[in-house]
């Protein structure tokens, strides 16, 4: 399905929880947020009528994400009911991987496509500080683990940090150099605890990988669901990618809506708006009912994010009716929760 812009959406993240095994500084308060009570959480099989729902209207690729979402019991059964489903392509996870090991060959049991493991440093002393308590040892046994399943798409997530020494990016860049995975450096979005850290720009990374492995080659073709920009470093086996949302606006070519683990339908990350699809499942609506809501919500989705000013990012691709709307965006309520309250 379009929506007003012209965007084609057919990526729905799904939370299944707000709950996660680890605090990592950027993501969520030391003493964790108030926990959402279970009731309150969608059930899988309403989830999976969501997404059933959503793949009439066009949604063909499912990231299943958290919180952590391992933390939530039976979750490969949950991927397994949503991946038989007419019109879904692909299902995938993120996880901080703490838990992958022990629950890998359940998920690729059950179809998994693709897994995206967040690692922010390979200093054990420092991913604990990162994660106020987090293991790097399990989290890489995890990786391990998965790319011992030759058709399942391994990647790793590394947010960008201020202040950060530049050789904790060349480490986690040689991830790829004799492995088959794709490493993505992230660039930190100002949503929750990630507005208190400043903003390291993919270009700047890149530059610095530049340094250290010469310069990199353009990856032609997509690669995945998001907006990440790939290149391959000489003689590395896997590929380097760049999710550049704050240097490089993408909203002109966004498609994806996000599904909080309470039943919100989110159009945007950074807006408060959303609608409550749970409070329409659990009050008897049918199919055809939630069906208008969710192409509503897709045909109402904001123009971009103002995280950055927008009027000058990507004119090429923004004509005057975009970037007007754009502006017209800034009378929306800016999200307050935290990315494990809302879907990482």
């Amino acid at each position: 399905m379009k929506d007003r812009l012209g965007r084609t959406i057919e990526y729905m993240r799904v939370s299944v929880t707000d709950r996660c095994n680890l605090r990592c500084v950027y993501c969520m308060p030391e003493e964790g947020v108030p926990r959402v009570s279970h009731g309150d959480i969608l059930t899988f099989d309403e989830i999976t009528r969501i997404c059933r729902i959503g793949s009439d209207v066009g949604i063909s690729r499912i990231k299943l994400t958290g919180g952590e979402p391992l933390v939530r019991r039976g979750l490969s059964s949950l991927l397994g009911m949503i991946k038989e489903l007419p019109g879904i392509e692909q299902v995938t996870l993120t996880t901080n991987g703490l838990l992958l090991e022990e629950n890998i060959n359940a998920l690729v049991s059950n179809g998994l496509d693709a897994v995206n493991i967040s690692i922010d440093t390979l200093d054990a002393g420092r991913y604990e500080e990162l994660t106020r308590g987090g293991s790097l040892r399990k989290a890489l046994e995890g990786m391990e683990a998965a790319l011992l399943f030759s058709n399942l798409k391994v990647r790793i997530n590394c947010v960008l940090m201020r202040d950060v020494p530049a050789d904790n990016y060349v480490s986690i860049a040689r991830l790829s150099e004799n492995r088959n995975v794709d490493v993505r450096f992230i660039e930190m979005m100002p949503i929750g605890q990630g507005r208190d850290f400043g903003v390291v720009s993919g270009g700047e990374i890149y530059d610095v990988l530049k340094r250290e492995f010469g310069e990199a080659s353009g990856c032609e073709g997509k690669f995945g669901n998001g907006p990440a920009v790939y290149v391959r470093f000489p003689d590395f086996r896997g590929k380097t990618g760049f999710i550049d949302a704050m240097s490089h606006q993408f909203c002109g070519t966004c498609n994806r809506i996000r599904l909080t683990s309470e039943g919100c339908l989110k159009p945007c990350l950074q807006y408060a708006g959303g609608t409550d699809l749970r409070k329409l499942l659990r009050s008897g609506a049918d199919d055809e009912h939630i069906r208008r809501e969710i192409c509503r919500t897709i045909y109402e989705k904001p123009a971009c994010h103002q995280f950055s000013d927008c009027a000058s990012a990507h004119t090429d691709v923004w004509n005057d009716e975009r970037k007007t709307g754009c502006h017209q965006e800034r009378g929306q309520i800016y999200e307050t929760k935290d990315m494990s309250q809302i879907g990482g």
